[in-house]
């Protein structure tokens, strides 16, 4: 995982580098596998007194996978525990969060990391935001491949906020209004996580003149929440323009305050990264969208349905791009 500073803006990129070419690739598949296994019914679950005989093989299964994981990820700590060397003035804008951990662990303070911690750590920043990031990515695309007219207007807005001779830079995310309604849109109509993440109530309690029995298994439909015609016009279809004030401003945002729209869950257990998962998915697309025009090939039909889970899936999305920018040297 690497931590590289851009010269042109100062910005940061996080992300895995390793010599061995199919590292990332073993990585994804075992990481998709989980999340498979995390949205598997496991009769164990409603049974518990069979959970120990694990009659499907699920939590085996969890276990094998979790083996590998932690192979992927001692290999890469004792490479580079291994190669480690004296840093350079230059190098030091290149140290990646994988080293700054390891110079915490070995400075044996109350608040160093240890080696367990440390690939938890990396566990959850993968497999809680690059499948969930990857996967709102696709139907985002797809809602625009599906609505050409809206994918112009998003065109349009990236012409005169960015400009045809440049690139997206972080400055333009905030100006990005019609763009961000599009991804507020899909949020609420393909939420990441369909029924967030699990509550367990600490005593018994009341809502909505039901008695909800304490350490009860509790799961929030947010997907049937966005859909509800009682909160929303018209709720199956993908209307952007919902998200967007007369002012020109996007309403609603990701805090959770507004139960009619919480993608990201509420509460003090709402999701840690919003402010940093929404930046990064927006900087993704406006570049992706402002950079290359998409098309679907040999113009066939679009497949929209989804695989339900503990992450909202999607039919892999293939899409070609062509050039958009006139300047070449914009791709270099």
């Amino acid at each position: 995982m690497v931590l590289k500073r851009n010269k042109n803006n100062g910005t940061h990129a996080l992300f895995f580098s390793n010599t061995d070419d199919d590292l990332g690739v073993e990585l994804r598949q075992v990481l998709l596998k989980i999340v498979e296994l995390l949205g598997t019914a496991n009769v164990s679950d409603f049974f518990p007194v069979v959970a120990r005989l694990d009659l499907q093989g699920v939590v085996g299964e969890k276990r094998r996978q979790r083996m590998v994981v932690e192979g992927i990820f001692d290999r890469i700590i004792n490479e580079r525990m291994a190669s480690k060397v004296e840093e350079t003035t230059e190098e030091e804008g290149r140290r990646d969060l994988l080293q700054i951990l390891l110079e915490l662990r070995e400075e044996k303070s109350t608040s160093s990391f240890t080696i367990t911690q440390i690939k938890a750590l990396f566990m959850d920043t993968i497999l809680g935001a690059t499948d969930t990031t990857s996967t709102m990515v696709q139907w985002i695309m797809a809602e625009l491949l599906r609505h050409p007219k809206i994918m112009k207007q998003v065109h349009n807005e990236l012409e005169e906020v960015v400009g045809l001779n440049n690139i997206v830079e972080e400055s333009h995310i905030p100006k990005l209004y019609h763009l961000d309604a599009v991804v507020k849109e899909t949020f609420r109509l393909h939420p990441p996580l369909p029924f967030l993440l699990l509550r367990s109530p600490s005593q018994s309690c009341e809502v909505g003149g039901y008695t909800v029995p304490e350490d009860s298994n509790i799961y929030l439909n947010v997907w049937a929440i966005h859909r509800n015609p009682e909160y929303w016009d018209n709720p199956l279809k993908f209307i952007p323009e919902r998200f967007i004030n007369l002012d020109g401003t996007t309403r609603f945002d990701y805090n959770g305050y507004n139960f009619k729209y919480f993608p990201f869950g509420c509460g003090r257990r709402k999701c840690p990264g919003i402010r940093l998962g929404e930046k990064m998915l927006v900087y993704l697309l406006a570049s992706l969208l402002h950079s290359f025009n998409w098309t679907l090939p040999n113009e066939e039909e679009l497949e929209l349905s989804d695989k339900f889970g503990i992450v909202l899936k999607r039919k892999p999305l293939v899409a070609l791009p062509s050039q958009r920018l006139p300047d070449k040297n914009l791709y270099m």
